[in-house]
């Protein structure tokens, strides 16, 4: 990580949906780095505008927009905050809806090869590279949202939760590696919903749909996973769709993942019973580090 010495006195953010733009803003002037936020239309939330220097809208499928009010603004380091979901890429008529810009269809017809999010928004920051503008990691601005190693919130995971994370944590990693999603629900070893497109909200309610509650959800990041864009992030909508779904356990990856509103967050996790855990990478063994969790539970001999 950057030492504060290190960071830029003004940023471009270009934001996406949720909580972490605004967040990442406040994190952003309480250091005294003036923050320049370019939103992405029907994405990024209008009252990120109060919390910036300066403000602009820019579609979805607009590069070459976006690119030039950035140097506009004589902008030359960017990060990437929020989500873009990509379900408008399948959006019926959607060349007529978005309208992109030669720079966009040039980037998507040609430079990406498929459309995972990796491809995609690695096209997009070599675009801005070339223009003289770098793409950092947002996390080098908002580490104390980040999530620590061990117990958060709720009682400690028990044997059986302890073996689902170790289950779940390796399709998780699996997953990420294909680039598919970030989460996976287990009960009792076995797969009940993989995130894909949808997001982790649905996921969860997908996975509650299936059983009878008592799931365990893990998150964590792609091997070797570039924190400039779609690092995880977790938060009070998570805990609430954990409690509807009847999901007991949310692990996340430790000092990776973010969690916003991390009192709120916390706090609704312990009112609702809900356990959430940070986990550590094992190493190349693929073997978590669950700590403070039971043992792994003794398999039963077959009656």
């Amino acid at each position: 990580m950057g030492s504060e010495t290190s960071l830029p006195p003004r940023i471009g953010l270009i934001a996406g949906f949720g909580r972490f733009p605004i967040l990442f803003a406040k994190n952003a002037r309480a250091r005294g780095i003036r923050v320049v936020a370019v939103g992405i239309r029907y994405e990024a939330s209008p009252d990120l505008a109060h919390h910036v220097e300066r403000f602009h809208w820019c579609g979805v499928a607009r590069v070459g927009r976006l690119i030039r009010l950035l140097k506009r603004e004589e902008i030359d380091h960017a990060v990437m905050a929020g989500k873009v979901r990509k379900t408008w890429m399948f959006t019926p008529l959607r060349l007529i809806r978005l309208l992109p810009d030669l720079r966009t269809l040039r980037l998507w017809f040609h430079r990406a090869k498929d459309k995972k999010d990796d491809t995609l928004l690695g096209a997009v920051a070599e675009e801005l590279a070339q223009e003289g503008i770098r793409l950092e990691s947002s996390l080098l601005y908002c580490e104390d949202l980040l999530a620590s190693p061990g117990l958060l919130a709720g009682p400690s995971p028990g044997a059986r939760e302890a073996d689902d994370i170790r289950f779940g944590w390796k399709i998780a990693k699996a997953m990420g590696g294909l680039d598919v999603g970030q989460s996976v629900a287990v009960k009792e070893r076995a797969v009940l919903a993989v995130e894909a497109i949808e997001g982790t909200d649905d996921t969860i309610l997908r996975a509650g749909a299936l059983c009878s509650g008592g799931f365990v959800l893990v998150k964590a990041g792609k091997p070797d996973q570039d924190r400039r864009f779609d690092v995880p992030a977790v938060g009070p909508t998570t805990i609430r769709a954990m409690k509807k779904a009847g999901g007991k356990v949310l692990a996340v990856e430790a000092g990776i993942t973010l969690v916003l509103g991390v009192e709120e967050t916390l706090d609704l996790a312990e009112r609702e019973g809900i356990t959430v855990v940070g986990v550590e990478d094992g190493g190349p063994d693929g073997e978590p580090v669950i700590a403070g969790a039971t043992k792994k539970a003794e398999a039963k001999p077959e009656a």
